[in-house]
């Protein structure tokens, strides 16, 4: 399996590494909470760093800071791979920026991947993008809707409060 997301913003590479270099920090302005379960690392953004969001577990498996982090997801998480997001230049006031998935699915995200987890997924990472482009622009012109799956999903496994 493979899953890309990508989104030009009208900002400095060093301006959206700069963001990206908060990621699981208290300042990070890229991670769309409270919609969604915060991203936690036990010791901050750096090598060997575990934690997730939600059920998601991972670690970080590479930083290049202002450029790109990889994580790579926990065993028997049932999905045997990363994600990472990457920041591209594009000419000194432009920029992209990436994320994949990729791996094997196994056991029961097999099921869970295509029909529950994706929507999900992609929803996450819009709305991240929508923050990554808020933040380095000061200006979102279209933001990220949820899909009716998308929304029945939440509804249908959201934590439940005691």
């Amino acid at each position: 399996m493979q899953n890309i997301h990508r989104r030009t913003i009208d900002a400095p590479a060093a301006d959206v590494g700069a963001l990206l270099n908060q990621l699981g920090t208290p300042q990070d302005r890229i991670w769309p909470v409270p919609a969604w379960s915060p991203l936690r690392l036990d010791a901050g953004l750096a090598v060997g760093s575990r934690g997730g969001h939600g059920r998601i577990r991972y670690s970080v498996a590479e930083y290049e800071p202002g450029r790109r982090v990889r994580f790579t997801f926990a065993p028997g998480l049932g999905i045997n791979g990363y994600h990472e997001f990457l920041v591209i230049p594009d000419g000194p006031m432009r920029c992209q920026i990436s994320h994949t998935l990729a791996g094997r699915t196994d056991g029961r995200m097999r099921v869970m991947w295509p029909l529950v987890i994706r929507w999900l997924h992609e929803a996450l990472l819009r709305d991240a993008f929508d923050n990554i482009q808020r933040a380095a622009t000061n200006h979102l012109p279209h933001a990220a809707h949820w899909s009716t799956w998308v929304r029945l999903l939440r509804l249908v496994f959201a934590p439940r409060h005691r």
